[in-house]
């Protein structure tokens, strides 16, 4: 039987550097989609500093300490944060009225843009409610930050105990 259709020799659809090219388009497209820049660390622009976690005892609270500084053009808005270190963990301010020093749960800390704010005792601090068994002095548990935008950051926050500031 003759051979209506002659076999042509393989040749790639691509060039080495058309691959390359493509490889580079995926790569970027996957992290557009997801949000990070190409070559950046995830949040490279809002960043968390010198985290660390206050343990008293595990029937009481603890409260967290950091540095939130936003190097973007715009203010941020923490909204909220979690660890498996805390059975809840929320923004709280201390106040000192007329000698007596007060706290109270915030619904959102603002960062303005180009700006920091330290979280610290006597002032804006997290609120580690239920301490879990994982909350040990000397360890390190990773603490989220959520912002109005959607965006979360993870870091590590050290775990100290009481008499330390």
């Amino acid at each position: 039987m003759a051979r209506i259709f002659q076999e042509a020799p393989y040749k790639p659809l691509f060039g080495r550097d058309d691959r390359r090219a493509c490889t580079k388009l995926a790569i970027t497209l996957c992290s557009l989609l997801m949000g990070v820049t190409v070559g950046q660390a995830v949040a490279s622009d809002v960043s968390v500093a010198n985290g660390w976690l206050r343990f008293i005892v595990p029937d009481r609270p603890a409260a967290g300490y950091f540095d939130l500084d936003n190097s973007t053009d715009t203010a941020i808005k923490l909204v909220g944060a979690s660890s498996p270190g805390c059975g809840q963990l929320m923004l709280h301010q201390s106040h000192n009225v007329n000698g007596v020093e007060t706290m109270a749960p915030v619904q959102s800390v603002e960062v303005p843009a180009h700006k920091s704010v330290s979280f610290t005792p006597g002032g804006y601090h997290l609120m580690c409610m239920s301490p879990t068994a994982r909350l040990l002095p000397g360890t390190s548990v990773p603490v989220t930050l959520k912002f109005a935008n959607g965006r979360t950051i993870t870091a590590e926050f050290t775990v100290r105990g009481a008499n330390t500031k």
